[in-house]
């Protein structure tokens, strides 16, 4: 008889791990709330436009080519995947407009127009982060379970690349002088909900990422990605249950044997996997007395990233002169990450995220229209923002700083069908502990042997997978997170590991 795994959620961890559990055999459960599959990574339709809810930067495609074909499957097979070029537009508050590539040559081209004499630096940057990915990424695919994986030599020979010392933002001081370069290699923070005066020069290798092996966009949207994991379950023999809300873990003598359903059916099995945001599962998602590092007490000393403010919009016009991706920087862009991460303010001058994702993807909208996207980091729930009595006012400050300083001329003349999500929703919808939808904060303190185990240390066969574990949030690190819980499963019943390096 195959063993019995059961995942609880349907998120894109939770299907990574489904997809290869099913490709060795397991029989597979995935139990979802939500009548969709993806969880952030999912859809939003309004009408004929689509949105994605959440990811919307595909990086790493490499991980994601790799899951694929540990399942045994080409993943040209079920994704059409473009590269953007340039990756973005990056707009400062003085004016300037910076538009990088992927594309050595032409960037350095780019940065000297902008940035004249950056280019010697913009090189050293490349070779230098070159190596230092070479030494630290294979630490992010190896789990950390006990104190004794601190000492592997793979996490010893990559110590003197860690950068842990400086923060990103002085990281990039080695190849630049000016504060707005500095910017367009560490607004990437924000992918982990962190400020890039806090957050660990270690996460250079982000931009790097970027600048190195480009960025992409699965036709039809990221939620594709989902969908199309969906579908290789099915064929592989795994189960997905919509709309299957768990109750709880059910843990018998400290050991995970199974969950019990919110209709009050209990499914049996070997393996639990837990997909679900993690500050939410630990808190609503096994029995009371059970949970005893994780309470409700700890998260509170915990650093939670931030949220964000969101807003999708469908509009009867294109806008073709526009990137796919731009970042329109607040004119005071230090204060404005200090407010979301210290003082927990609602910023007055936010830095602004929009994806035009209709210039790519003509099956996003019909034609001759668009669908716009816009995300506002701001902070989690622990400002206690009234976002009831503020978020009509802040759409229309945001759609100010869209109008004026996007691009995007009349925006809203044009808008045919919005819809908007809140910290408070993500947390109370979404079920996003204090709406920190970027989970635990990256600071070193909370990274590989002190982030929740990929194998739950509180309950014995539960695996985590997920933003909420290790090695982090963003799509290829959610990816990588279920390769390893994966491969710590397949280790446990004697049948190899999954990627193993």
């Amino acid at each position: 008889m195959p063993k019995k795994v059961a995942i609880i959620g349907a998120g894109p961890g939770g299907l990574t791990a489904a997809m290869l559990l099913s490709s060795r055999g397991y029989d597979v459960q995935v139990f979802e709330k939500q009548p969709y599959v993806g969880g952030r990574n999912s859809a939003i339709e309004l009408g004929d436009y689509t949105f994605d809810l959440g990811p919307t930067f595909l990086m790493m495609n490499f991980i994601l080519e790799e899951v694929f074909e540990l399942a045994g499957q080409n993943i040209t097979d079920w994704l059409d995947i473009r590269r953007i070029e340039p990756m973005y537009r990056l707009s400062y508050g003085d004016g300037k407009e910076l538009y990088p590539t992927g594309d050595r040559a032409q960037m350095i081209d780019e940065l000297e127009r902008v940035f004249p004499g950056s280019s010697k630096g913009y090189e050293r940057y490349l070779d230098y982060e070159a190596k230092k990915f070479d030494h630290v990424v294979p630490c992010l695919r190896i789990p950390y379970g006990s104190p004794r994986h601190l000492l592997r030599k793979t996490l010893v020979k990559a110590a003197p690349w860690v950068d842990v010392h400086r923060s990103l933002f002085d990281h990039l001081g080695r190849y630049f002088k000016d504060d707005d370069l500095k910017m367009a290699f560490t607004f990437q923070a924000k992918y982990l909900g962190m400020s890039p005066w806090e957050c660990p020069g270690l996460f250079s290798i982000i931009s790097y990422l970027e600048n190195a092996m480009g960025i992409y966009h699965p036709i039809g949207g990221l939620h594709q990605i989902s969908h199309a994991m969906a579908k290789v379950i099915d064929k592989l023999g795994g189960t997905i249950h919509l709309d299957t809300p768990i109750d709880h873990v059910v843990v018998r003598n400290g050991t995970a044997v199974g969950v019990k359903l919110a209709d009050g059916d209990e499914v049996s099995a070997d393996h639990v996997v837990v997909n679900a945001d993690f500050g939410h599962a630990v808190t609503h998602l096994f029995p009371p007395g059970v949970i005893r590092k994780w309470t409700p007490e700890t998260l509170r000393k915990k650093g939670f990233s931030c949220s964000t403010f969101m807003l999708y919009m469908g509009v009867d016009r294109t806008y073709p002169d526009i990137p796919h991706h731009s970042i329109i920087f607040s004119p005071d862009y230090k204060g404005n990450v200090d407010e979301i991460s210290h003082s927990l303010k609602l910023s007055e001058r936010p830095s602004v995220y929009v994806q035009n994702a209709s210039v790519t993807d003509p099956k996003l909208a019909p034609e001759g229209h668009s669908t716009i996207y816009v995300l506002v980091p701001v902070a989690n729930n622990r400002s206690g923002i009234d976002w009831e009595a503020e978020k009509e006012r802040y759409r229309d400050k945001v759609l100010d700083i869209i109008e004026t300083r996007g691009g995007y001329t009349d925006l809203r003349k044009h808008i045919v069908t919005e819809t908007m999500i809140t910290p408070t929703q993500f947390e109370t919808d979404k079920f996003v502990h204090e709406g920190a939808v970027f989970n635990l904060a990256h600071n070193m303190s909370q990274m590989l042997l002190w982030r929740p185990h990929n194998e739950f240390e509180e309950v014995a066969n539960c695996y985590l997978v997920g933003g909420g574990t290790h090695p982090g949030s963003g799509l290829p690190t959610i990816y990588e997170s279920a390769r390893i819980s994966t491969g710590l499963i397949l280790h446990k019943d004697a049948r190899g590991v999954v990627g193993s390096i």
